[in-house]
């Protein structure tokens, strides 16, 4: 059964990823209130040449956006098969909207995105359009074009970097948790846990009984990885120091901390449930695991939702967050500093601008926007809400980001002073799959993490300001 997404549900996701993006530290801070009701108002900034959202995804043919034939490369990350739907859609309903402009979505691998986007930008193919994830990178290195004030002023609270806002976030952080098989649970009288212990107890339970895993982890896809370390990462290293990168890059801690070795011991306490072959399991095979009676759980972001859906209609999903150790509930949300961006070199080309402007406008229409949050179940992150179809359990997401202790993003998807250095996010997972398959102790894992940090913070360190222009 399915339902509208609430209104209260969907203010209380709009006033928890405001207040959230108070909370950062200044180089990257929200658009006040009222610059939004400014921008909001006054006619879009730019040229005749550009059109107003107004007239962006009514359908109705137009070539007044650019002068001749205009041509888009768009690359996203394409792992998730609900991203590649929508995306598709999308790009399909733009192209047939504008004679003029042409958007062609350039296939990725469905592995590593980041990688694929270094690739594409050392080889001279960077896109046009893009999703962003490593946007202070890029814009350090004069890569993306700052997006417009009618565009800034669609979102609830768009994510400044050096005053300036880079990305339109494609949804509220990915909230993550445990998904389950609830007729499962009522059939073996399982219930939700209430802390962590009782997650641990009901992994064992349900491993006791031998008809199936009770968990499902894609490790085969490296970034799957990073669902379970970081909350392991929140439980036990920002429980106890929120700010440990900036210290790591000052000197004054490193990767031998206690707080890390825990990271890696609570990792391995959850990953002992996980299905046989874990690492050789891609994400996209997941909800095979889950629909088909060979795993009771997965723990992911609220994406999968409509992915299970799809592949079961009648599968009947359960959610919780796993607490943590101390008792409190850390969850993934609020706002990023990710999103769809503009390149440079696209933003010189007065036709290109134009084009990947109205784009942008468009995918955020409310009736194409409606298509991304509806197959990717996410919390849509503009000021006009889309009326969204979802599934109840969507909600339950919502009031349990309103009621969480913390509200945080990815510990890869912080910036300032806790940003991560390139790559390190990768090699963490590389290292972590190493301790979970035995071939590495965690004292070497910690002692090869430092030596490999030490590197990176050569040449980037936000503290020193090696590497940041």
């Amino acid at each position: 059964m399915r339902k509208k997404l609430s209104v209260l549900s969907v203010a209380l996701a709009a006033a928890m990823t405001a207040s959230l993006a108070g909370c950062g530290d200044q180089s990257v801070t929200s658009t006040t209130a009222a610059q939004e009701t400014q921008a909001a108002t006054e006619a879009p900034a730019g040229d005749s040449a550009e059109t107003t959202q107004a007239d962006s995804g009514s359908g109705e043919a137009t070539d007044s956006i650019v002068t001749e034939q205009t041509d888009l490369t768009f690359i996203f990350a394409d792992g998730d098969e609900g991203a590649k739907k929508a995306m598709n859609e999308i790009v399909n309903r733009f192209n047939e909207t504008y004679d003029m402009i042409t958007v062609t979505i350039e296939p990725g691998t469905g592995g590593n995105y980041s990688e694929l986007l270094k690739t594409k930008d050392s080889v001279g193919e960077f896109p046009e359009v893009m999703e962003m994830r490593d946007t202070a990178m890029y814009v350090r290195a004069d890569k993306l074009a700052p997006l417009p004030d009618d565009i800034v002023s669609l979102f609830k609270s768009p994510m400044e970097f050096n005053g300036e806002v880079y990305t339109a976030a494609l949804a509220g952080e990915n909230t993550n948790g445990i998904i389950y098989n609830k007729t499962y649970f009522d059939e073996n009288g399982l219930t939700e846990p209430t802390t962590y212990d009782e997650f641990i107890a009901l992994c064992q339970t349900i491993k006791d009984k031998g008809d199936m895993a009770p968990l499902v982890v894609g490790g085969q896809d490296l970034w799957h990885m990073g669902f379970l370390f970081n909350k392991a990462y929140d439980d036990q290293v920002m429980s106890v120091d929120p700010d440990f990168i900036e210290h790591c890059y000052d000197g004054s801690k490193d990767f031998s901390d206690p707080a890390i070795k825990a990271t890696f011991e609570e990792m391995q306490e959850i990953m002992q449930y996980a299905q046989d072959g874990w690492v050789s399991t891609p994400d996209a095979q997941i909800t095979t695991f889950l629909v088909n009676d060979m795993a009771a759980m997965m723990y992911s972001g609220t994406h999968m939702f409509s992915q299970i859906t799809q592949a079961d209609p009648e599968f009947e999903i359960g959610w919780f967050p796993i607490p943590s150790p101390d008792g409190k509930v850390r969850l993934v949300g609020g706002s990023g500093i990710g999103g769809l961006a503009i390149s440079a070199e696209a933003a010189e080309d007065p036709n290109k601008k134009a084009a990947s402007e109205e784009f942008i406008r468009f995918f955020f229409a409310p009736e194409n926007y409606k298509v991304y949050c509806e197959n990717l179940s996410a919390i849509p992150s503009t000021v006009e809400t889309p009326d969204l179809d979802v599934l109840p359990v969507l909600d339950e997401v919502i009031e349990a980001t309103g009621t969480a202790d913390t509200l945080t993003p990815m510990w890869n998807g912080k910036s300032g002073n806790n940003e991560l250095p390139p790559d390190f996010r990768n090699f963490t997972y590389k290292t972590l799959i190493e301790v979970l398959q035995g071939t590495r102790d965690i004292d070497s894992a910690c002692e090869e993490m430092n030596k490999t940090w030490q590197v990176a913070a050569e040449s980037f360190n936000p503290v020193t300001g090696a590497g940041i222009e």
